[in-house]
């Protein structure tokens, strides 16, 4: 059983920026491919981030070159650092653990653990 708990959500300005972070438990979390998602109100959850075991990372077209994924396997924790926040951005985000190394991993469907979630709000 894997349990992530998330943190850093919270208000901030349009063109300003968090850093959410996702602790994991589990002994074998370097094993894990983690991955970001997010929910708008009205809309479907979508793909944000994701790293692989071995740092591959990718992203949704809309955050690259403002969002970066990384892992401390020490500490059993993923980040997501958001830069150059934009009105669009606003959702919860849920961190998700995916133990099986599922190759479809921009897919809800490739992950067996997921976060509580964590409130991102962006004023303009």
């Amino acid at each position: 059983q894997v349990q992530l708990v998330e943190s850093g959500g919270g208000l901030v300005q349009a063109g300003g920026s968090l850093r959410l972070s996702c602790a994991a438990s589990g002994r074998t979390f370097s094993n894990y491919n983690m991955a970001w998602f997010r929910q708008a109100p009205g809309k479907e959850r979508e793909f944000v981030a994701f790293i692989g075991w071995t740092a591959g990372s990718d992203y949704v077209d809309s955050v690259k070159g403002r969002f970066t994924i990384y892992r401390d396997n020490a500490k059993k924790t993923v980040y997501l650092q958001m830069n150059s926040l934009k009105p669009e951005d606003p959702a919860v985000y849920y961190c998700a653990a995916d133990p099986d190394g599922a190759a479809y991993y921009r897919r809800q469907t490739a992950y067996d653990y997921w976060g509580q979630g964590t409130q991102v709000t962006v004023s303009s």
